[in-house]
């Protein structure tokens, strides 16, 4: 897709209602990517269908009143449907739908739905905390690929895939997602972590919105992997300042994702952001974001090794530096 910049609105409670897509467009956004539909949300509709099917499968042909209304089992994959139907037909933009999960349950065919539901691309969000020791590293990757190849099948439109950064060798593995038929990948999907509660000895959801110190991960693997990939390539987590987004632009990403920024400042925080960033390039003699675009990958910087092994013991030195002054 050609946009009219590179900052892109990701999943989030703004991107969840046709409010708060409409706000979005109208602060300058160039595309959106709606909230996620879940696995979960999805086997939910498969379960609740089977239900209604076998409903009184038992009872007596007259008992008719055995039949549940079907209002009763309206779920959020419907809804969500719905969401992708209205967006596309209410704004000029861009529309990527989003599906969360980590197995090739219903939500692989559910991919197909969401295209003719008018959703421009889909943003693949593969979500899964690699916990079962009887399971390798090279499995659980397989397993990723092998999803990407059930949704590609299932659609024609630009598919993007959202990665996790625990991958063995993320060079090669986004290769291989290439040939498996992603468009782009997005780095790097944030694992919300668990936290715990010392008064009531439980386990509790923890949420934090981002920082922009959380981008340093993505911006190194997005500067290795600039001109060894075929694919495009997204940041997100972490974008908060137009240092942020140009930081990621110059290791070569084609687009920034944002969401706690704008979540923190509302949707108008998206224009006064796009006008820095031309105002900086204008300053600066950048004619395009196409010339910012990978300017300090690892490939065209002096010094490639720093992104590696060999700026490390400088980072050290640097911190001890720091600490003791």
């Amino acid at each position: 897709m050609t946009l009219e910049h590179p900052l892109i609105p990701s999943a989030s409670p703004l991107t969840s209602s046709l409010d708060g897509l409409k706000r979005l467009e109208d602060a300058g956004a160039p595309a959106v990517v709606l909230a996620s539909l879940f696995e979960e949300q999805v086997d939910l509709q498969h379960e609740l269908a089977e239900s209604i099917r076998h409903q009184g499968a038992e009872a007596y042909a007259e008992a008719v009143s055995y039949f549940p209304p079907l209002r009763e089992y309206r779920v959020q994959a419907d809804e969500y449907l719905e969401l992708v139907e209205g967006a596309r037909r209410r704004l000029g933009i861009p529309v990527i739908a989003s599906l969360n999960g980590c197995t090739s349950g219903g939500w692989v065919g559910y991919a197909s739905r969401l295209e003719r539901a008018g959703a421009h691309a889909l943003e693949l969000n593969l979500y899964h905390l690699a916990a079962d020791p009887e399971r390798s590293g090279a499995e659980v990757e397989q397993r990723y690929l092998e999803i990407v190849q059930g949704v590609r099948q299932q659609i024609h439109i630009p598919l993007a895939v959202k990665l996790g950064p625990q991958l063995s060798s993320p060079v090669h593995f986004v290769r291989q997602l290439e040939k498996a038929g992603a468009s782009a990948v997005v780095i790097w999907n944030r694992f919300y972590q668990c936290n715990l509660d010392l008064e009531q000895l439980e386990v509790v959801p923890h949420l934090e919105l981002s920082r922009s110190y959380e981008m340093l991960s993505a911006l190194t693997w997005t500067a290795v992997m600039f001109a060894r990939v075929g694919l495009d390539l997204a940041v997100t987590g972490g974008a908060h300042t137009v240092e942020d987004v140009l930081k990621a632009l110059m290791a070569g990403a084609s687009a920034v994702q944002m969401a706690s920024e704008l979540l923190l400042h509302g949707p108008e925080r998206l224009s006064q952001l796009v006008l820095e960033l031309g105002h900086w390039m204008r300053e600066r003699e950048y004619l395009s974001v196409e010339q910012l675009k990978g300017s300090m990958s690892q490939q065209r910087v002096a010094e490639p090794a720093v992104y590696l092994r060999a700026n490390y013991l400088r980072t050290l030195q640097y911190g001890g530096e720091r600490w003791r002054g």
